[in-house]
């Protein structure tokens, strides 16, 4: 049977509720923290919503029941057999034709979102900071948003977020805060870390709004030792295809001292549709935890290597988003402050001088104490691009008391959005 695209729509932002009722017209979401939830009848479209993912989200389920670290350790113990994680699940490394889906109004998934979320409070306001000089550009921006959007079985199973309440991680409203802030800036390219819902949620749902998507899972991911998790995070990479082209992607296995690890990167080559100029634009999420600085040191080298390579030597521009999990003092951040790729940190440009970095991109409260500090970047080639604008990050008493995440804020990383715009006039050799 025909489903209009909002019915598809509300069937897969629906997918994990146990069935939302008919909620009022959206305006101002209410103040107050959301009541118990109450049993819900059982969800009416998930027929709609699974044929939506296609067949390779059936795929991916077959690691769900994952649940202990005996588990984990034996899944690691036979992807170490094979070449690599694309051998064992190449289904999770390029998205489904998309070309068959019925298109969604983004204003109709906002008010979709808004509508889950009516009882809790409205979004943070952050402004666009002007960067520009004087030098006007002929084409529009590239708005380019970086995010770490919280693993939804780390947010629920591991992380141990003891300000957060358990309400404030449900999924089914969860996802809707997610969204409503991807719909409020509407990147031309996305780029995600530690996305675990990428078949049932953000690929059908991107999709229909005009985006293609790339996703490459982490071999061993931490999502599996959680009981019903929905299978592992990884790195997530969508551009919209009005405005670019893609000429090659390279889904990459970092290493660090010649061993191949747990920690992934995508590059992808695109071409703009109005300039027909090329760029590159990566995605990355580097190993966590104190104690760790060599080993990200040597992740982040070797990425810079695939990406010299990628780049031809930085005859394309380029621009490399992730969470570094590295403060701006560590090797990993120095690696690629001194590359001979000539980046820059975006992010950089709200500072009075110019020159430091933010003075956090994350901070939660977890048994082990308060955490604050800055991991996310947005790096981009100096020489060929310029910011034009950045999005100002949350204040201190927007985050409040309890941190990140919460009622108000869906992860425990700020997003970063930059717009980006061509030099008019290149070195000669650049593409």
């Amino acid at each position: 049977m025909y489903q209009s695209p909002r019915r598809l729509c509300s069937a897969l932002l629906q997918r994990d509720a146990s069935g939302l009722r008919r909620l009022p017209t959206p305006g101002l979401r209410r103040q107050s923290p959301p009541p118990a939830a109450a049993p819900r009848p059982a969800p009416r479209l998930l027929a709609a919503a699974s044929a939506a993912s296609g067949a390779a989200r059936s795929c991916s389920r077959t690691v769900c029941p994952m649940g202990n670290g005996t588990s984990r350790l034996y899944s690691a113990l036979a992807k170490t057999l094979s070449s690599s994680a694309a051998s064992q699940h190449p289904e999770y490394l390029v998205s489904p034709d998309a070309e068959h889906l019925e298109p969604i109004d983004p204003k109709e998934l906002l008010e979709e979102c808004r509508a889950v979320l009516h009882t809790r409070p409205p979004r943070f306001q952050r402004d666009f900071v002007d960067l520009r000089t004087d030098c006007p550009s002929s084409h529009p921006p590239i708005r380019v948003m970086q995010w770490n959007i919280l693993a939804q079985a780390l947010g629920e199973g591991k992380d141990n977020f003891v300000q957060c309440p358990v309400e404030a991680l449900k999924w089914e409203e969860r996802k809707c805060l997610i969204l409503e802030e991807i719909l409020a800036y509407h990147p031309d390219i996305l780029c995600l870390q530690e996305v675990d819902h990428y078949f049932d949620t953000f690929q059908p749902l991107l999709g229909r709004l005009g985006y293609q998507g790339t996703f490459f899972p982490k071999p061993w991911s931490p999502c599996l030792d959680v009981e019903h998790n929905n299978g592992p995070d990884g790195c997530a990479l969508f551009f919209l295809q009005n405005r670019f082209k893609l000429v090659n992607s390279a889904n990459i296995r970092l290493t660090a001292m010649t061993l191949k690890t747990n920690q992934v990167a995508i590059a992808q080559t695109l071409e703009c549709k109005e300039s027909s100029r090329q760029f590159c634009i990566a995605v990355t999420h580097l190993k966590a935890r104190p104690g760790w600085e060599r080993f990200r040191s040597a992740q982040g080298c070797d990425l810079l290597q695939n990406l010299q390579n990628i780049t031809h030597g930085a005859k394309v521009p380029l621009i490399v988003c992730g969470d570094f999990n590295a403060e701006p003092t560590e090797e990993v951040y120095k690696h690629f402050a001194s590359s001979s790729l000539n980046l820059s940190s975006a992010y950089k440009l709200l500072s009075a001088d110019g020159q430091s970095e933010p003075p956090y991109t994350t901070w939660k409260i977890r048994t082990s104490g308060e955490c604050r500090h800055t991991l996310d970047y947005i790096w981009y080639s100096q020489h060929a691009l310029r910011v034009r604008s950045a999005l100002d990050l949350l204040t201190e008493e927007q985050i409040g008391p309890n941190r990140l995440p919460s009622f108000n804020y869906p992860s425990d990383h700020l997003s970063l959005v930059c717009d980006f715009s061509f030099n008019e006039e290149e070195p000669d050799g650049l593409l």
